[in-house]
């Protein structure tokens, strides 16, 4: 298969990409924050787009009061069905006492058609009495659903933070959650840039604790979640369920080893409705919960678990298939798959070297696309076939983000540095498919 690559930003800042969904829906545009490097979201103040015909490149957002401890902004994607953009955003009273963090973060969108003008998608109350419907600490890596109605995202508590402090078996455990266009939910404001209102209700929807029990399903981290399907997919006894997520996470084994599995929580229609006895929203002394009618479940029994760089869980359009890395029997990090359902763990990639970074499966199912050996391959998810379609690059310049198909399946859109005289940029390019 014959590709091309073409850089489109040029200019010496960053333009780091997250690791979907960064196209618009017409593929027209790539969306970008300003990073020069993962770890700089803190100081990060622009959300931007570049076109990918023309390369012009749109400011959609840019914070206020921006400083080296926050608010911060980044890690943008599109909505599948809208032009409208949702990415991370420190909370905004950020100072140096209390900067950008794990759990003083939120998501926010903007709608191309007023650019500038934040909507704030995930309520967020830390006062108590909490609010039903808005979380107590930070949203983050936000992941339209196929339908572009719902949003998942990882999670991690500001209320079980503080109490750590002074409670020691108490943790902040990261976990995921869901965002729904059920009703906007509104929160005291208290005088404090601390809470804010959202557009959505918002929940979260896997258990985690401390201390989990040795080799059971118990886990103390939920994280690097994705949607199953476009649309879904079909349940052992034949019935479609049209809403779950896969997610990485952390048990325990017997000799104390912490692995990583990979988990599937079916999600009802209605996520507002709480167990009994339970508080969506948790208390002061308890972390928030998850909705009635929530079923979470493991679906893979490995040795060592998943391993390799970090990565995101990715699924098949139809459903039938759940991604992730792990080492194959020589110890090189390769791409499998499993079931939704669980079962069989298929080898998808048998390189002789590591997969380097996060993968995507082409839209249409039919290409696994992914950096390794310093550059980027695609492997024919019906023969097996792998196929280099980039240059080799060094080690300074290889692909270090991204590798995210566009929507008709003719680009694939990355991160590399390039070199000048004033040092290394993190710039966007695209392999675009020649004779199309």
């Amino acid at each position: 298969m014959d590709f091309k690559e073409t850089q489109l930003t040029f200019d010496e800042s960053g333009h780091s990409i997250h690791n979907y969904q960064v196209f618009s829906h017409d593929d027209q545009w790539i969306v970008y924050d300003a990073r020069n490097h993962d770890s700089l979201i803190t100081s990060t103040e622009n959300i931007r787009m570049v076109n990918v015909v023309s390369a012009e490149i749109k400011d959609i957002y840019k914070t206020f009061n921006q400083a080296l401890y926050g608010p911060g902004v980044g890690a943008a994607s599109f909505s599948p069905k809208e032009d409208i953009v949702i990415f991370i955003h420190g909370i905004r009273n950020a100072t140096e006492k209390t900067p950008y963090g794990f759990t003083r973060r939120t998501g926010v969108s903007i709608d191309l058609k007023h650019p500038m003008q934040p909507i704030f998608m995930d309520a967020r109350d830390v006062f108590n009495p909490f609010t039903t419907g808005a979380l107590r600490g930070g949203t983050h890596a936000h992941s339209w659903s196929g339908d572009g109605k719902w949003i998942s995202f990882t999670y991690n508590d500001f209320i079980m933070e503080q109490l750590g402090k002074t409670d020691s078996q108490v943790k902040d455990l990261r976990t995921i959650g869901v965002m729904v266009p059920l009703k906007k939910v509104k929160v005291p404001n208290h005088n404090s840039l601390e809470n804010n209102d959202g557009e959505m209700f918002s929940v979260v929807v896997a258990k985690v604790k401390e201390n989990p029990e040795p080799d059971s399903d118990e886990i103390e981290k939920a994280f690097d979640e994705c949607w199953i399907g476009e649309k879904g997919y079909r349940k052992v006894d034949g019935n479609w369920k049209e809403r779950a997520l896969a997610f990485q996470g952390h048990v325990k084994t017997r000799d104390g080893r912490v692995k990583t599995e990979c988990f599937v929580v079916d999600l009802p229609d209605d996520v507002s409705r709480a167990k009994a006895n339970e508080l969506l929203e948790g208390t002061t002394t308890t972390r928030p919960n998850v909705p009635d009618g929530i079923s979470q479940r493991r679906i893979t029994y490995t040795d060592n678990g998943m391993e390799g760089p970090r990565h995101w869980l990715r699924t098949t359009r139809d459903g039938s298939l759940i991604a992730f890395l792990m080492k194959d029997k020589k110890g090189i990090i390769q791409i499998f798959g499993v079931s939704p359902n669980g079962g069989y763990i298929k080898q998808l990639t048998f390189n002789k070297f590591p997969v380097q970074g996060q993968f995507n499966f082409r839209p249409d199912d039919k290409y696994l696309a992914y950096p390794a050996g310093n550059s980027i391959y695609i492997t024919d998810m019906a023969t097996g076939d792998t196929e280099r379609i980039a240059k080799r690059f060094n080690d300074y310049d290889r692909p270090s983000g991204g590798v995210v198909w566009s929507n008709d399946c003719k680009m694939i859109a990355y991160n590399r540095y390039t070199k000048s005289e004033n040092g290394s940029f993190v710039q966007i390019f695209v392999l675009r498919m020649n004779n199309v």
